[in-house]
Parts: C-alpha cells; structure tokens; sequence
C-alpha cells in the first residue's frame, strides 16, 4: 500500500472532565494509530482544572505529543459534582510516572474551550468526530457560537445518560433517574439533542456491564514492563476506594466510550428518539420519547471479551524508547 491510498485518518476532538477514566481515555487514544487527536479540552467537572491540565500535559508529554493544543472551558454545572470526587485526581500528579515531568506552560491554549472547538471545527478540512467523556457543555456553547459548525461534524459520540437503566445520581432533590454527566448541565444536553447531530451514546446501560474487575487488573500487572501497561495500572488503583469504599464499583465509563472509536463493531447499537429533562426531580434524565423526532444512535450491549482483549492489546503495545520516557520524566 502506497502513502497516497493509506486509509485516512479519524480526526478526532477530545473534551473531558479530568477523572482518572478520563485520563485513561486520553492515554487510550493517544495510543490509536488510525486516530488524529486534533486538541483537547477541558470541562471543569468532576476535576479542578488545574490539576486537569496539569496531567494532561504530563501525558502528553509521555507520550512525545505535546504540540496538541489543550483548551479550558469556561463553565459552571448547575449541578456541581461533590468537592471530594473533583479533588481525587489530584492523586495522579503524585504517581511516579508523572511526578517528575515538566509543569504545563501557562496557557496552554488561552481561549475557552468553547471558542476553541467552534475556531477548530470553522477550520477543519474534513469531517470531525467530537469524543465526550464529561458533560457536553463546551460542544453546546461553541454551536450556540455559530451553529454553521454542526456542518463539519461527523459524528459525536458521548458516555452519558442511562436510558433504560437506573441512574448514579444520588442526592436529596432528585429521583436517581440520570447520569451525572448528563446532570451536570441537563439544560446544555437537552440542547445538544435539539441540534439533531449524528450522537452516538454510550450510556449506563453499556458501561455498567464493563467493571474494572480485579482480574483485570491483574492481567494488566502482568504486563509491568510496558510503560503504558505501568501507568494505566497506576491510574486504575487510585479508582479501588470509590464511592461507596465498601465495594468495588468502578466501571470503565469513558474508556469503554473511547474504544467504540476502533472497535464500533464490538457495540449493538439502537437507533432511539430520546429527550432529555431540563430541570426538576428528574433533571438530566434521558428518556425514550417516540415522536420526538430527536434520534441518538444509544449503544445497548458490547462484546465484553472483546472490549477488555482490545485495551489490554493497546496498553501493552510499544512505547517510545525507555531513555525518552526517563528524559521527560527528568531521569538520568
């Protein structure tokens, strides 16, 4: 195969909200050789955007791709997600594999990230694909900017919402109904749907049947030699005492999210008009609404062997030399 009839690569905008997922995510990604990671952004969800950016950087910097732009939103939910869980991640910056690494420059890109995805789409030369990890607010505020945008959009695929399955919302004015991504900003998702993009969702539904199980992980420890094996390892310990401490309850939400990029053949997907409540008890809930006319593309089974064989194959593949990762971590 010559250069000029290699398949063309997926050109892909990534927003997340800083939890260890979605640094797994990131390192995923950065791992997949038919995608071309365009920029990244950052919702200030379920992280402190300063420790957000400050791993990011440091992955990317791992590894060797620290020309991708990285951008801040400049929003709020109007359903925070608790101080405790937007602290946690603070944890990762203190793993040894990062601990040594540059600090990120300031700024790294100094628009919001909403002018930055509407600039980036405005600009694209061929369709892009948006991944969302986190709520989808940035995406919003950026086609609120100039809705033309929509027009260079392939396809936005999103974990988020629990269709039909019980949310992990738990606080004392709502019904347990929805997502938090989707709860966090329930009028911006309620948008997103009216703007009829190609969606694909990655709900509940899915992600709950994909734990980070113990044998998982021990599968993955097996392969230590491989730095991304290492640091995912790594990343994934710092999940075992999630809420609630008791039991393990971690899932792979947004990494499952992330690999329907590769592997979308892995995915039973159904095509459903869905609407989205804005407000009240049931804020954030994603419910079926024949009629509608909003239809979403929801994912509703997933090859498990399928799924866990795909991310263990690219945690333990190559990485770049030893002596470049010990030389960006300031080892000698």
């Amino acid at each position: 195969m010559t250069p000029a009839n290699l398949p063309q690569k997926l050109s892909v905008l990534f927003d997340h909200d800083g939890s260890a997922d979605d640094f797994l995510s990131l390192l995923l990604l950065l791992t997949m050789d038919a995608v071309d990671l365009q920029g990244i952004c950052i919702t200030p969800a379920d992280c402190y955007a300063e420790q957000a950016v400050e791993t990011t950087w440091k992955l990317l910097q791992l590894t060797q791709r620290p020309a991708i732009p990285v951008s801040v939103g400049d929003c709020h939910g109007v359903n925070a997600f608790p101080a405790a869980w937007r602290a946690k991640p603070r944890i990762l910056n203190a793993l040894p594999a990062l601990l040594n690494l540059d600090p990120a420059p300031t700024p790294l890109d100094a628009r919001p990230s909403a002018v930055f995805l509407r600039d980036a789409l405005a600009q694209a030369t061929q369709p892009v694909t948006l991944l969302l990890t986190g709520p989808c607010t940035n995406l919003v505020q950026a086609l609120d900017l100039d809705p033309s945008i929509a027009g260079n959009i392939a396809r936005v695929v999103w974990m988020g919402g629990a269709v039909d399955v019980e949310g992990n919302v738990r606080t004392y004015n709502h019904d347990g109904s929805a997502e938090w991504n989707v709860f966090w900003d329930p009028a911006a998702a309620a948008r997103l749907l009216a703007y009829q993009l190609p969606l694909t969702l990655i709900p509940l539904d899915v992600t709950n049947t994909v734990p980070v199980s113990k044998a998982f992980l021990q599968s993955l420890a097996r392969h230590m030699a491989h730095p991304w094996a290492n640091l995912a390892g790594q990343f994934w310990a710092t999940t075992v005492d999630t809420i609630p401490a008791y039991e393990y309850t971690y899932f792979m939400w947004d990494v499952l999210a992330t690999s329907y990029l590769a592997i979308p053949e892995a995915f039973r997907l159904e095509r459903v008009e869905l609407r989205v409540v804005a407000s009240g008890p049931s804020a954030g809930r994603t419910q079926r609404q024949p009629g509608c006319e909003q239809w979403v593309q929801v994912a509703t089974q997933v090859d498990q062997a399928a799924f866990y064989a795909y991310v263990l194959q690219q945690f333990t593949q190559s990485a770049p030399a030893a002596s470049s990762l010990e030389a960006s971590a300031g080892g000698v």
